[in-house]
């Protein structure tokens, strides 16, 4: 088993405006990913696929557990490449006004032979745009 990814910011923001925009579609979309398909409901599978660029992978999802405003976990696979299953987990700590949010990505090591575009070096990178900027910059607006 190897070492999770994990990334964490603090944002100025309640947890409940955290929580909203990690979990809405409609506000997913002006910071994430457009995922038509994402229902907040444990055992319900998304897609979606990333925007511009000439790699547009086909992600897919799956609900495992949800504690409203504090824990969201699913599955994150690329269905094109392989049949293996990495678990992604958001989680978030109220402190004094602001919200801690961390993200874990388990099982990364299952993507390690399906190229560059999957290392944990890019994997990384990614989560910490996504959240120390996509996602910090849309709730604390």
């Amino acid at each position: 088993m190897s070492t999770p990814i994990t990334v964490q910011y603090k944002i100025n923001a309640p947890a409940e405006k955290v929580w909203k925009a990690l979990t809405d579609k409609n506000e997913m979309k002006s910071w994430y990913f457009d995922i038509q398909d994402f229902v907040l409901e444990s055992g319900a599978e998304f897609n979606f696929y990333e925007p511009g660029g000439a790699n547009k992978y086909h992600h897919h999802g799956e609900v495992l557990e949800i504690i409203p405003d504090q824990k969201l976990k699913h599955t994150w696979s690329y269905p094109d490449f392989s049949e293996l299953k990495t678990i992604v987990t958001w989680e978030l700590q109220p402190e004094d006004g602001q919200t801690l949010v961390k993200l874990t990505h388990d099982d990364i090591e299952n993507f390690k032979d399906l190229g560059d575009g999957f290392s944990r070096e890019n994997f990384t990178e990614g989560w910490k745009t996504i959240l120390g900027q996509s996602l910090k910059e849309y709730v604390e607006k």
